[in-house]
């Protein structure tokens, strides 16, 4: 798997014209590697294949990054770095500049001269954007360690207890099940506070008559689900229930008809366009969703400035809402995968408006 990945990235650095490839971000490393280990480099030629890691992990790096040549490096990585390619002779070297700060950038060049280091943007991202049936296995397990989250804190939550009290036994389910951690800071956010798209959770105390929208996954494995369902508990405003069926209107409508060969701005149109007609177009103001993966948020983009193309294999998520500050908000996500003729939706957890006893 590891070496079908690098062979796609050599026919990406040939494209850019680039010999070697220095890659630093931790998550590129895992994906091109396997290796899970907290520190280590990646050096690619167009002949060769390095894993550059320190004393503590090898006889770890050998066990994961099969087919690439484990090599321990002393105090400062760039001298082997510099070594490895001046025997190869080759002259640049391209690093990951949205991964590299200044500080990093002036510290490498100085140290690997005379090779010279060449900025190079989203090479190993824009081959993450497609997963293989293996990702994808990996992907369905996590939306399926969210849904059964989900089902075990409808069981679970009460009046009175505190959206962190919540969000801990969110945490706890989904280590206790399986994943490394949440795949971001959940979101619990009761009554007036469901109005903020990100209200992570907080010590507010969650009461009757109210909205709790849940907005958390799982990351397991190394790969991330995305997961968002509102709730009612009690008898809220009849305004959030309006809300709350017009935003199930959107998300629905836009699974229905979501489909490769279509750009992100489209797929979010899609969304969009139902809320806007109710009336509420400026109280969505967020994107319709985003890729999903090894991070959270990856491309591509469903939003009304996108005009990335969807394709098989790609994995987003599709979130419209409405937000009435002061009063309570609503959002609705699913996770799905782009295929040929349309879509496969990973996450399956009921979209019914649920009303739990105050």
């Amino acid at each position: 798997m590891s070496i079908n990945r690098v062979n796609k990235l050599r026919e990406a650095m040939q494209q850019s014209n680039v010999e070697a490839m220095f890659v630093t971000s931790s998550i590129n490393r895992r994906y091109l590697t396997g290796f899970t280990g907290s520190s280590g480099y990646v050096l690619i030629t167009l002949h060769d294949a390095y894993l550059l890691t320190d004393f503590r992990y090898m006889t770890q790096a050998p066990q994961q990054a099969k087919g690439f040549t484990i090599v321990e490096h002393g105090p400062k990585v760039t001298e082997m770095v510099k070594e490895l390619l001046i025997s190869a002779n080759i002259g640049k070297l391209g690093f990951e500049q949205d991964d590299v700060s200044f500080a990093g950038y002036t510290a490498y060049a100085e140290q690997l001269k005379p090779i010279q280091l060449v900025p190079v943007s989203g090479l190993v991202e824009k081959l993450r954007i497609f997963k293989d049936e293996e990702e994808l296995k990996v992907m369905q397990r996590a939306a399926d360690l969210a849904d059964d989250t989900f089902k075990h804190i409808l069981g679970f939550i009460k009046t009175g207890m505190t959206e962190r009290e919540v969000d801990l036994e969110m945490e706890f389910y989904m280590r206790r099940h399986g994943a490394t951690s949440s795949s971001f800071d959940t979101i619990v956010a009761s009554g007036e506070r469901s109005a903020m798209p990100h209200g992570v959770a907080s010590e507010r105390v969650i009461a009757g008559n109210e909205l709790i929208t849940f907005d958390f996954g799982a990351l397991l494995d190394g790969y991330c689900s995305d997961l968002t369902r509102t709730i009612a508990i009690g008898d809220p405003d009849p305004k959030l229930k309006e809300i709350y069926d017009i935003v199930l209107e959107a998300q629905l409508h836009t699974l229905q008809n979501i489909k490769p060969g279509m750009t992100g701005r489209e797929a979010d149109a899609l969304a969009r366009d139902i809320i806007t007609k109710y009336g509420y177009g400026d109280n969505f103001g967020h994107s319709t969703g985003h890729g999903l993966g090894m991070e959270v948020h990856e491309m591509p983009r469903l939003s009304k400035l996108s005009d990335d193309v969807l394709k098989p294999g790609m994995v987003v998520t599709v979130e419209p809402g409405i937000y009435l500050p002061g009063l309570g908000g609503v959002r609705i996500e699913d996770d799905i995968v782009i295929t040929e003729t349309g879509i496969v939706i990973l996450t399956h957890s009921s979209k019914d408006f649920t009303v739990l006893p105050a």
